[in-house]
């Protein structure tokens, strides 16, 4: 037999074999060696855990050697022994690996192509803005100011109302509190934020001095979710520096939105002598060492943090899922525009309910952020005086143990992500692991030191929640992937339940049915802007096939070990 003939005869046999989908010893084979790189690692003091390879080109090499030699073999055990006989069988053996490879390519870029066009049709579509937009409000004269609903270590927070910003109509429910009563997750509409839908940040101002271009170049990082038509024209000016170029962050529902920034003389607002006098300047307070102007930023008002809602409320099962997805999406947004928010905490992320009454979680307060324009999210870490970012309990592993040095860089990719897992945890109703005395150290931890969850939290999300918490960032998922594991996990359960040779057209098929799904939802009016919509469109938007293939593994083999889609 030639060569060509031999090649051929393996081609023709290999596309035999995978159309009716008759190898099936051979897709057990492939399953097994993809789950040595899906496998999520035994807890224990002695576990190594391994790290997921989603490289395609690794898994061919080795399935294939591995077959090439079982055909071998079977060649040598039916009597052919000899040189030629032997050299066809290698033949047949290589056309066979060939038409595979063939055919499973010609498979990814039909699916690629599809998730392409999925992806195009939901990035044309926009997120409803919070607010109504307003032509004015660029003066804190055009505010009517309440009191103060938060205050931080570098600002205070106050209700507001403006004549031209009112709250939209059929807007997401919120969440009553009274003097003296705990947070409550009744839909009920407040009073309050009826008539004070704004929030106005003021920032305390103690070395930039009182010119506009200073104020707002060194307090830049606070203009990153800034909208376009945030600035007043006459207060635009060329930002840069050590954090790159200010720009506005794309819409997002899980994001707040800065709508109006402005500088103005710090007033006299209610509480201000006894909560905060020394951020005053003289003319207030004699004693005070503020400067005389500062910064202001206006965004929507909010009824609840994140720390206060699950102070006094457990969510459901889904409703964790939900929240904890909703914080790996907000998360992916800002590293796909070169953002880490390096303070992300309970106290940050603010909170309302929708109108089926599932949490919306919005993360707010990027004081601390990294923001630069190449996206690469890597700092130069050359002496102990370049900021690593705010709380240190929250810092990744690889951020609280950097050393200084000429050529040391931190990378702050999966850093976001790091901290999700950990506000994870008190979603779940349990104590943030690494806050407190008695709390761990994120630089020194051992992923076995972590503490269990409770029982009926689902078994995706605690898996994600360890897997997040991983110390080793090269073995921890990214938020994207994170975050395809728990849409997986809510709406995909019908593909995790097939695990043939098929894995990859039902995959696709799903996710064109979820399409058609979501854009179905989207005509039902202002009752379909709930947080599912949202996560829905926001994973269509962001769909890599890759990166869901890689999320498909780690669930599969996270709940049953070595079961794993054959051509994923």
């Amino acid at each position: 037999m030639s060569l060509r003939h031999a090649v051929s005869r393996g081609l023709e046999w290999g596309r035999s074999l995978l159309q009716p989908g008759l190898l099936k010893s051979g897709g057990r084979l492939v399953a097994k060696f993809r789950a040595e790189r899906f496998r999520v690692a035994p807890r224990g003091p002695s576990a190594q855990p391994r790290a997921f390879l989603p490289s395609r080109y690794r898994y061919y090499r080795t399935s294939l050697r591995g077959l090439a030699a079982q055909l071998q073999s079977a060649a040598f055990r039916r009597g052919f022994g000899g040189g030629a006989a032997r050299n066809r069988a290698v033949f047949l053996a290589f056309g066979l690996g060939v038409g595979l490879i063939e055919q499973q390519l010609e498979e990814d870029r039909k699916s690629d192509a599809a998730c392409q066009e999925i992806q195009a049709v939901f990035k044309r579509k926009r997120f409803p803005a919070p607010l109504r937009p307003f032509t004015s409000g660029y003066k804190l004269e055009d505010y009517v100011i309440g009191n103060q609903i938060g205050k931080g270590s570098n600002a205070a927070v106050y209700e507001a109302a403006a004549s031209f910003a009112p709250l939209k109509e059929s807007e997401a429910s919120v969440v009553e509190l009274k003097d003296g009563e705990e947070p409550s997750a009744r839909p009920l509409t407040c009073c309050s934020l009826r008539n004070f839908p704004l929030a106005i940040k003021m920032m305390w101002n103690f070395g930039a001095g009182s010119s506009s271009e200073a104020i707002l170049k060194s307090m830049s990082q606070e203009l990153v979710p800034a909208g376009p038509a945030a600035l007043n024209v006459q207060d635009q000016v060329v930002l840069d520096g050590h954090f790159g170029a200010v720009r506005g962050l794309a819409a997002h529902p899980n994001v707040i939105s800065v709508c109006r920034v402005f500088t103005a003389r710090v007033p006299l607002l209610p509480g201000a002598l006894e909560e905060y006098p020394d951020m005053l300047p003289a003319r207030l307070n004699p004693a005070g060492l503020g400067n005389d102007r500062t910064l202001f930023l206006v965004m929507k008002n909010y009824p609840l943090t994140l720390r206060r809602f699950l102070a006094g409320s457990r969510p459901s099962r889904r409703q964790q899922a939900l929240m904890v997805l909703q914080l790996l999406e907000a998360v992916d947004h800002l590293c796909r525009q070169g953002v880490a928010h390096r303070d992300l905490k309970s106290d940050n992320v603010l909170l309302e309910l929708d109108p089926a009454g599932d949490p919306r979680l919005v993360i707010s307060d990027f004081g601390c952020c990294l923001s630069q324009s190449d996206c690469s999210l890597q700092l130069p870490f050359s002496s102990m005086w370049v900021s690593r970012g705010g709380n240190a309990s929250l810092m990744a592993p690889e951020v609280i143990g950097a050393v200084p040095g000429a050529s040391v860089v931190i990378d702050y990719s999966k850093a976001d992500a790091w901290a999700v897992g950990a506000v994870a945890f008190e979603i779940c109703g349990r104590p943030n692991p690494f806050y407190g005395g008695a709390g761990l150290e994120s630089g020194r931890y051992q992923e076995t030191q972590l503490p269990a969850l409770p029982s009926d939290v689902p078994a995706d999300v605690q898996l994600v929640i360890r897997l997040l918490l991983r110390r080793n960032p090269e073995k921890r998922p990214s938020a994207r992937v994170a975050a395809n594991m728990l849409h997986l996990s809510l709406w995909g359960r019908t593909v995790l339940a097939h695990q043939d040779g098929a894995g990859t057209r039902r995959l696709v098929d799903w996710l064109l049915c979820q399409s058609a799904l979501v854009l179905l939802k989207g005509r039902r009016g202002p009752r379909g802007n709930t947080v599912e919509a949202e996560l829905q469109r926001c994973f269509l938007a962001h769909l890599e096939l890759e990166e869901l293939r890689t999320a498909v593994g780690f669930l599969l083999c996270g709940r049953g070990g070595a079961a794993c889609v054959s051509s994923a």
